[in-house]
């Protein structure tokens, strides 16, 4: 039976498999060993997780994980809760015990309906030998077509069975072109051109929907903001672009939204409900049915996939005449843009803040380089700093919000990638917590460029508590010279401290053929500043409760270097 799933996960797309191998899954591995299906030796399964939910979400093509039974298995289950919020098809084949230790609390024994139920489209057991074929079609085709994770558990006696004749299901897996009536994009269209300020929002599900989007944006001569996950799709070659929202975002995405008459939603479920206008009409458009008016009261949800609905809305949308709603917000944001990119290295022997050690990598990345950032202030960075260019992608664990995503995620772009360049931007917590992975790059010999913003802390956690008017407690790491553990795995590693030595480094580090670590120390007291609008008065409070604290408790160096570092 192994054969067969093993034959029937390539029929269904798979190339590459990326776990570890014991007991149970054996018999398995044996059989991916002799299928052109590429196996990918990791350290810890959680990791395989985030590689294989990576080279789904990239390619879109299914990619499969596999472990051994009870803990094997386990592992895996932080890494496909972020591929499952993401959307992205992967398939797990999750090795069981022989079927007639379970319901005996037998060793290794783990209910995986239970426990994977939460972060899957699909979860189900081969119960005998001739469901083999059927079961794993389905696996396959519910992760494909429903756009998440298909866990299959495979008991070892199964896998170790001999085929039996099954009849030739296959998978299925064409979409649709799913909009709206074209009643209701009547109505719609009736809103918008009686409208005289009309923003668009757009998230991720505006992929593939770039050149109708800005179409559209031109038409009603519409701002447009998007989420961070619809950065990568809309922010690009977009004259009409105002940036991101939320607390991540700028304060003219931000206004945009809430100064307009109109929302036009499009493809976007943020989470935060704040951020949407009290009194404007919202129209939202998404593929998800669930996601219709969730977040904040809408006047009209229809379901569609983007590209196919802003095609048939067009020929619908009157010429607006008026600009002005549209110029305000875009000079604000071209002004934003313009002093966010003015920060250079001040002094010769300076220290290197966050930002700029992004907006180096940034300026010397390859045009098409993908990246990943690990959950926290690299990923802001990122987000703020980073120009996707229409060729670049970004990706973060955005929705899950889980640490040591950056390295693994990265593992499984440059494996499906191997051509691109793919830089991990790690925190120095995160990368820590899977830092095993390096052996998994010199093994595979897979060239990312990874670089450590050494902060000595928990930098969120730390900005939170300080944000409560707390003392920070618990938040401190004492980190070793990560460019030293690297050199010692046998990967190229150099370590920077001053701010008029970070040009040469990041030249170098970009330019190793190889794999390649780069250490930066970065300013430990640099805060992720919102928004000015946003923010909140508790905040502000907080903070000034936090420096009288630490005044009191003799850490008044601490609160005069985050004045003089995060106020210019």
């Amino acid at each position: 039976m192994a054969d067969l799933i093993v034959e029937t996960l390539e029929t269904a797309g798979v190339r590459t498999c990326y776990g570890i191998v014991g007991d149970t899954m054996n018999r398995i591995a044996q059989a991916i060993d002799t299928s052109q299906i590429d196996w990918v030796h990791m350290r810890h399964e959680e990791a395989g997780g985030f590689a294989a939910g990576a080279e789904a979400l990239l390619t879109g093509r299914l990619t499969a994980c596999a472990g051994s039974c009870g803990p094997g298995s386990l592992h895996f289950i932080n890494g496909l809760y972020d591929a499952n919020r993401n959307r992205a098809p992967v398939v797990l084949i999750a090795t069981q015990i022989v079927r007639q230790d379970l319901g005996f609390d037998s060793i290794q024994e783990v209910d995986y309906n239970d426990v994977f139920k939460g972060c899957s489209v699909f979860c189900e057991m081969i119960l005998t030998p001739e469901q083999a074929r059927r079961k794993t079609v389905a696996a396959c085709q519910a992760a494909l077509t429903k756009r998440g994770v298909a866990v299959l558990v495979v008991p070892v006696d199964v896998a170790n069975s001999p085929a039996h004749d099954e009849a030739p299901y296959s998978i299925h897996a064409r979409r649709p072109v799913i909009r709206p009536s074209d009643e209701d994009l009547d109505e719609i269209a009736a809103i918008l051109n009686e409208a005289k300020s009309i923003t668009i929002y757009g998230g991720a599900g505006c992929i593939d929907a770039h050149d109708e989007v800005v179409a559209t944006a031109a038409r009603l001569k519409a701002p447009v903001a998007h989420t961070s996950r619809g950065k990568d799709f809309l922010e690009y070659d977009n004259p009409f672009n105002v940036g991101m929202t939320g607390i991540l975002g700028s304060p003219a995405g931000y206004h945009a939204i809430l100064d307009c008459d109109v929302l036009l939603l499009l493809g976007a479920d943020f989470a935060w409900s704040q951020f949407y206008p009290d009194k404007a009409r919202i129209i939202q458009i998404d593929v998800d049915p669930a996601h219709l008016g969730r977040r904040h009261p809408v006047e009209i949800g229809v379901v569609g996939d983007i590209k196919p609905t802003l095609a048939a809305l067009l020929p619908r949308l009157a010429e607006h005449a008026d600009d002005s709603f549209l110029s305000t917000y875009v000079a604000r944001f071209e002004k934003i843009v313009a002093s966010a990119k003015a920060e250079t290295a001040s002094s010769p022997g300076s220290a290197i803040s966050g930002t700029l050690l992004t907006k180096v990598i940034n300026e010397h990345a390859a045009e098409d380089a993908l990246f990943t950032a690990d959950d926290g202030t690299p990923t802001v960075w990122m987000l703020r700093h980073v120009d996707t260019r229409g060729k670049r992608r970004t990706f973060a664990s955005l929705l899950h919000g889980t640490m040591a995503g950056g390295m693994p995620t990265a593992l499984g772009l440059q494996k499906c990638q191997p051509d691109r360049q793919v830089v991990c931007l790690a925190g120095d917590g995160g990368f820590a917590m899977l830092m095993g992975e390096l052996l998994t790059t010199v093994q595979e010999n897979l060239p990312i460029k990874i670089v450590v913003y050494d902060n000595g802390k928990l930098g969120f956690v730390d900005i939170e508590q300080k944000a409560a008017g707390l003392v920070p407690v618990y938040t401190d790491l004492k980190n070793p010279d990560f460019s030293e553990v690297a050199k010692a795995i046998g990967i190229w590693g150099r370590s920077v401290h001053q701010a008029d030595d970070l040009q040469g480094a990041v030249r170098a580090w970009l330019a190793e053929p190889g794999p390649a670590l780069l250490h930066v120390k970065v300013k430990p007291m640099q805060l992720v500043m919102p928004p000015s609008p946003l923010v909140a008065p508790e905040a502000v409070v907080g903070m000034a409760v936090y420096s009288a604290k630490a005044m009191l408790h003799g850490k008044g160096h601490d609160v005069w270097e985050m004045i003089i570092d995060n106020i210019p």
